[in-house]
């Protein structure tokens, strides 16, 4: 049974473009099942986590990412009684703006932009970009047409100025709680922690499996030793040599677990003080859907063992650098020869808007390129940059 402040498919804000109820599902499983269904979603298996796709065939994606961030989001939202489908969506299409070769490629298209004055460029606006305008599937819209709790959901962050422009084309839409200083429904805020526990467990996997951090560093990271050797102490057998993968399996399940169980009775704690009546309750309280004190610090001290030891591992500063090479020379290539692009995005260059060279079409030229840029896999990208430049990086 559904919590009064959770959110309701009978009573949602509704779609941009009005339609009819489907028959067999709620509004909200109808959104998931659309992003499951698009375009966005299936390039999702070849985007970079962490580790490029060719290095290896075991090392997460935005896809399973996504895919995990859902499982624990589930789990966690059906013992708070919130909305399950509403999660589950919110979690499949968090990462559906994602560059090529992850936060690298994010912050190189950000640069560019930037340069040029165009606004830059952000995942989270740039997740709801295509949900509600880059997906062309429907007749009688672009995007997915998703509910407004799914598209608040995506959008986790956003500047002043950019909630000021969503405004402005959507008065009361999903950049006026920015503005406004509201806070999402707690579907949303679960979903956002459900992503930092799922990246930060999954990342010490792939970490370890790639060898750039090893269990030895990983005794120094309280959260983790402490499950290590709690493992250890009800399994010996985990403690011979080959049993290593098994251990750190172990490890990293008890982990989410406590993770999960912490953030479930810190939140219930929370509601309780609330005293919440409704989901408008929600939006004009505080932040609710939170981890305890002690594994706040302990989350924390494991985001920054990952961030010194594996993100900022030469190895992988090194591919980074080149995954910047190849977004920033790709948006010089199609700014300057956007038929260079696929037929859709080099006739949306070449459009009314885009005539001239004043700054307006300048910067509509821009965010084609950077959408276009944007929705590329990692393996795309490098073979595009191969074919402009007749370079070879990242292979």
């Amino acid at each position: 049974m559904l919590a009064p402040y959770a959110c309701d498919p009978a009573t949602t804000r509704g779609r941009r473009f009005p339609e009819q109820v489907a028959p067999t599902r709620t509004d909200f499983q109808r959104d998931r099942d659309r992003i499951v269904h698009s375009t966005a979603f299936r390039r999702l298996v070849y985007k970079t986590q962490v580790f490029l796709n060719h290095e290896g065939d075991l090392f997460r994606t935005r896809l399973t990412h996504s895919l995990e961030v859902a499982q624990l989001a589930r789990s966690m939202a059906r013992t708070l009684h919130l909305n399950e489908d509403l999660v589950e969506t919110v979690a499949l299409a968090h990462d559906l703006g994602h560059t090529p070769f992850g936060h690298a490629g994010q912050d190189e298209l950000n640069e560019c932009m930037r340069q040029r004055q165009r606004g830059g460029f952000e995942h989270n606006l740039q997740s709801l970009r295509v949900v509600d305008e880059l997906e062309e599937r429907y007749p009688r819209y672009n995007g997915l047409n998703l509910c407004f709790e799914t598209r608040e959901g995506i959008l986790k962050h956003c500047s002043r100025a950019d909630a000021k422009r969503l405004e402005s084309v959507e008065p009361g839409g999903v950049g006026q709680r920015f503005l406004e200083r509201w806070q999402p429904s707690l579907e949303a805020q679960l979903c956002n922690l459900a992503d930092e526990i799922a990246y930060n467990a999954h990342d010490i996997d792939d970490g370890v499996r790639s060898g750039l951090i090893t269990m030895v560093q990983l005794e120094d990271v309280d959260l983790f030793q402490r499950f290590r050797m709690e493992a250890e102490a009800e399994h010996p057998s985990l403690k011979a040599t080959g049993a290593s993968r098994r251990l750190m399996y172990e490890t990293i399940r008890r982990m989410l677990s406590a993770q999960v169980y912490d953030v479930i009775a810190a939140t219930q704690t929370a509601l309780e003080h609330a005293q919440l009546a409704t989901l408008d309750d929600v939006r004009r309280s505080e932040p609710l859907v939170q981890f305890g004190d002690e594994m706040r610090h302990a989350s924390a001290a494991l985001k920054s063992f990952l961030f010194h030891q594996l993100y900022r591992h030469p190895q992988v500063m090194q591919t980074t650098q080149q995954a910047k090479t190849v977004v920033k020379d790709l948006f010089d290539a199609y700014l300057h020869a956007p038929a260079e692009m696929q037929a859709g995005f080099a006739m949306r260059a070449n459009g009314d808007e885009c005539q001239g060279d004043s700054d307006a079409a300048d910067a509509v030229r821009a965010r084609v390129v950077a959408d276009y840029i944007a929705g590329m896999t990692d393996r795309f990208a490098v073979r595009e940059h191969a074919r402009l430049t007749g370079k070879q990086l990242l292979l």
